[in-house]
């Protein structure tokens, strides 16, 4: 997979060269790119925005040094052989950066990362380039930052791990919290490691047990927990035919019920064990 990334502050990439990102572009798994705006810029300043048109607080990236650079980082892509290019824009009026969109981005061959930064870019540019290629409008939570970059590093970082090879253990990620196929979408519940005592607290049998059913129940009982608990929209949300019986007892003993629809949602009055 190849990654271009535009922006005003190159050495805030430097994540990408640590952990998995890293050693997946150490063995050419990723091939990543950074470009710094204001090269394309044409005064002594390097202005790279200006006031918005209406008015209004905070200032807008201007046309001209995006559309130059994009130009030129897409015209060097496919002279490089690459192909398939996507746009993706991180802002906080996107769509929610999923896993399912992680997954969804991990099966394009070239992502182009636009991090803004001020107001946002004149959405010209955007415009511009959604004739050309898919735009991916990503907000990675409702907060706002300074600018994209942090959201670049999250996204990519989300990307990566899913790429043929780059995790040791290929099946990794599919135990994952928000992992495809799992219809409840459940988040994942505690995990545990040696030594069996750490400092008065014991692990819990269940796990020393052997009993892979058993475990089995048990991780579930508690992505059932920490869900209700954390992100009960989650549950909220969920196809009732996702959950087994099994399921359905642990869910009545944590105070929760099915509602008129069929979808299950905090029983009135209960209180969580």
């Amino acid at each position: 997979m190849r990654l271009d990334v535009v922006t005003i502050f190159p050495e805030y990439l430097e994540p990408l060269n640590v952990s998995l990102v890293g050693k997946a572009r150490a063995r050419g798994q990723l091939d990543v790119h950074t470009h710094d705006l204001r090269q394309w810029t044409y005064d002594r300043h390097n202005t790279v925005d200006d006031t918005p048109y209406g008015g209004g607080p905070g200032m807008v990236m201007k046309t001209e040094p995006w559309g130059d650079c994009l130009d030129d980082v897409l015209a060097d892509g496919y002279e490089s052989g690459a192909h398939g290019p996507v746009l993706v824009v991180p802002t906080p009026s996107g769509r929610p950066f999923t896993q399912e969109l992680a997954v969804e981005l991990s099966e394009r061959p070239w992502l182009v990362f636009a991090p803004a930064r001020y107001e946002g870019i004149d959405r010209r540019v955007i415009d511009e380039y959604a004739t050309r290629m898919p735009v991916y409008e990503v907000s990675i939570g409702d907060y706002v930052l300074a600018g994209g970059e942090a959201a670049v590093l999250v996204i990519t970082e989300a990307v990566a791990r899913l790429l043929p090879g780059v995790l040791g253990n290929a099946a990794s990620h599919q135990d994952d919290s928000f992992a495809p196929g799992d219809m409840a979408n459940l988040l994942e519940g505690p995990v545990y490691t040696k030594p069996p005592e750490w400092r008065g607290r014991d692990i819990p049998d269940v796990l020393l047990s052997g009993h892979h059913g058993k475990i089995a129940r048990w991780r579930r009982d508690e992505a059932l927990r920490r869900t209700t608990r954390n992100r009960p929209d989650l549950i909220e949300r969920t196809d009732p035919k996702a959950f087994d019986k099994k399921d359905r007892e642990m869910l009545s003993i944590l105070g929760w019920g099915p509602g008129p629809d069929g979808r299950f949602g905090p029983t009135p009055g209960a209180v969580e064990e």
